[in-house]
């Protein structure tokens, strides 16, 4: 698993610097909302993003938990468990998922209640179910009880009273703790069920302690003699020193002593200040001056009054038409994370230019050399709609938006400015939930390059020299199976030795092949173990909440040292795609096709997006590769998380931080990862996509 660059340390800095809201919610050391380890009925803030740590003398728990709605929430854990009497002696890395849902709401006379299954698809060491209840009977204290099952009952455990209805409740299959991955449906709610419950008192925003009856007799862990189990009360203590950082220390069993630390943020509540944005131009009138029409004769270029005050204003003029009662211009926002936002600022711009006989203003946002789409404006509207409070939208309801005209011929701006541009950063990279090292730590220096040799043919490329993290691995390698090729398990082996390598060098071509259709070609080194071929195809209308796509690649798998080099082993991989927008922030994906290994499936992604560019995501993909082929894990599955970086900044950038977070690296439903795909470039700027959602924003 890589958890790419800064994406741990932006969410700890988003943790201390967020003192927006207070942090109500107490965590237990499995990383979920409870007490100290028994979960209570209650939700995290809508949207929120916890991360956690937990560590005693014989267990650690990493986990990653996101309020994925108000009542819905979703958890990824990694955990080490010692062994030491038993047949591991180097102890176990254990992954696991949870779900929990908030069935009813807590009223003035009834408590919440939650229904929630933990480690569902894991090994099933952790393996639980429940059901649980939580009321506030003052300010400052809530009581819990629930109704567990699997761990959760083994202590105290009676007859399921599932069982009087579904007299197959009554017993509960056993779970091979081997490889894990495929859900355990066969065990939900089974065998039998013991009561737990608690106390969380606040004393202030800062302090609160818990005292729980815990019904987790920690039976396994017992028998290989790694714990000494004294009593089922476990007491703990958080300090919250800052409202989105949380220390935990209890005592558990009656034995051992446990410690933990959690950060939080919230997408929906910025964590720096925003910085004042440079006001935009007014929007300017008809003047009369004659020498304005004559202004648009002559060829434009970068430096040409009008293309400058654009580029003030984070835009790009690359083409433009003023004739008779239209005027027309092509832009590049490079700025602004709403396109919308960009737009406004460029019709401002463009009004203080126009001759008086121009009636109707088109505007066309463009990516990577190709529009995205055309927005018409009627001049007068714009000027009786500048300084209304529902302004926007009085204008998007008087406006037209819809595909570029492409057989409409523009004039080219010129660009006298450097095609070339790079930039030198230092990055940070983890390499966790690796079986034998569970954290590795790779850090250099990053150099990233790219020339535009036109507005839609580009070349770029990612250069990286390691500092900190040469590692050195053992020389057997694990195979998954011997008929499948090691197209990512030998992923730990690339750029090991500390020299400089290519990260990824190509050359990428943009176009429109027709009426709500886009294209990219790609070729040279597309990632860190794989060069070739790559083209892709998307369908996209601008009003359309459905996209549809295909993608074909040629690919070779590189030599391990991350240079010129190529191995023996190519495939032709590639997918058909289908993209739908759910209009309440939730994005959906489905990919179909063939992988890197010769595998041939699907895989199905989810993810919640937030305006300021914030998007949390889980995936899973399931191909004709047999579980016992692809290995420990069953299939492939995963967390994606983009953090925009304006979010920490407070002023306007479009750059962003994308992480995946997947339990283990393996073979099977191994894609290519090819940057510049064209669904997240094209949709910016449709209606049906954020250009609409954030058009509030295009007086901005």
């Amino acid at each position: 698993m890589k958890f790419s660059k800064t994406l741990g340390y932006s969410v700890l800095f988003a943790a201390l610097a967020n003192s927006t809201h207070a942090q109500e919610t107490t965590y237990t050391l499995y990383g979920t909302p409870g007490l100290v380890e028994m979960p209570t009925a209650r939700s995290a803030p809508d949207g929120e993003i916890i991360a956690s740590y937990s560590h005693w003398n014989l267990q650690q728990k990493t986990s990653f938990t996101f309020q994925l709605t108000p009542r819905l929430s979703g958890t990824f854990r990694y955990s080490g468990i010692d062994e030491r009497s038993g047949p591991d002696t180097d102890g176990t890395f254990d992954r696991s998922f949870d779900f929990k849902y908030r069935i009813v709401d807590e009223t003035d006379w009834r408590p919440a209640i939650a229904i929630g299954i933990q480690d569902f698809a894991g090994t099933g060491i952790l393996s639980a179910e429940y059901v649980v209840a939580t009321k506030a009977v003052t300010d400052s204290i809530d009581v819990t009880a629930g109704l567990g099952w699997g761990r959760f009952a083994s202590r105290g455990g009676f007859s399921n009273p599932l069982g009087f209805i579904f007299p197959e409740f009554e017993e509960r299959p056993q779970r091979d703790n081997g490889e894990g991955g495929t859900p355990s449906t066969d065990q939900f709610f089974r065998g039998d069920a013991a009561l737990f419950g608690g106390i969380d008192y606040r004393v202030s925003e800062k302090l609160s302690f818990q005292i729980e009856y815990s019904s987790d007799a920690y039976e396994r862990e017992a028998n290989l003699d790694t714990i000494d189990i004294r009593s089922p009360i476990n007491v703990g203590m958080i300090y919250r020193p800052f409202p989105n950082l949380a220390f935990n220390l209890a005592y558990l069993q009656g034995s051992e002593i446990a410690g933990a630390v959690t950060v939080s943020v919230n997408p929906r509540k910025r964590i720096a200040p925003v910085v004042p944005l440079e006001a935009p131009v007014p929007l300017a009138g008809r003047n009369g001056d004659p020498s304005v029409a004559a202004s648009w004769e002559g060829a434009i270029t970068s430096q040409s009054p009008v293309a400058r005050e654009l580029s003030s204003q984070g835009i790009r003029l690359i083409g433009y038409d003023v004739s008779g009662s239209t005027a027309r211009i092509r832009f590049v926002n490079t700025r602004y994370r709403s396109e919308a936002q960009a737009t406004g600022r460029a019709v401002r711009v463009l009004s203080g230019y126009l001759p008086d006989t121009v009636e109707t203003i088109i505007a066309e946002p463009s990516q990577n050399g190709i529009p995205l789409s055309s927005a018409t404006f009627d001049r007068r509207t714009l000027m009786e709609n500048e300084v209304r409070a529902d302004g926007a939208n009085a204008v998007l309801a008087a406006s037209t938006i819809e595909d570029a005209n492409l057989s409409y011929n523009l004039n080219n701006v010129a660009d006298t400015s450097s095609r070339f541009s790079w930039g030198l950063l230092p990055y940070v990279q983890l390499f966790v939930f690796n079986a034998n090292d569970p954290v590795q730590i790779d850090a250099g220096l990053e150099l990233t390059t790219m020339y535009r040799i036109q507005p839609n043919l580009v070349i770029d490329g990612s250069f990286r020299q390691t500092l900190v993290g040469a590692r050195d691995l053992p020389p057997t390698r694990e195979d998954s199976s011997e008929d499948v090729p090691n197209v990512r398990s030998d992923g730990r082996y690339y750029g090991i030795d500390g020299q400089p390598v290519i990260s990824s060098l190509t050359l990428t071509h943009y176009g429109r092949p027709g009426e709500n259709l886009y294209s990219r070609a790609s070729v040279g080194y597309l990632e860190r173990m794989f060069g070739g071929v790559s083209g892709e195809v998307l369908w996209k209308p601008v009003d359309s909440r459905l996209a549809l796509g295909a993608e074909l690649n040629y690919a070779v798998q590189r030599e391990e040292d991350m240079l010129f080099g190529f191995q023996d082993y190519d495939v032709v991989t590639g997918h058909l795609s289908a993209y739908y927008d759910f209009e309440n922030g939730f994005l959906g994906q489905v990919d179909v096709g063939r992988y890197l290994a010769g595998d041939w499936g699907a895989t199905f992604s989810l993810d919640r997006e937030f305006e300021n560019g914030w998007k949390v995501g889980a995936y899973f993909t399931l191909t004709d590769m047999p579980f016992e082929e692809f290995g420990e894990g069953s299939f492939d599955k995963g967390i994606r998380v983009t953090v925009p970086v304006d979010f920490f900044l407070g002023n306007p950038t479009r750059r962003e931080i994308n992480s995946n977070l997947n339990s283990l690296a393996r073979d099977g439903g191994a894609r290519l990862n090819v940057d510049g795909r064209l669904y997240e470039i094209v949709r910016d700027g449709h209606t049906a996509g954020p250009l609409g959602d954030t058009w509030g924003r295009f007086w901005q």
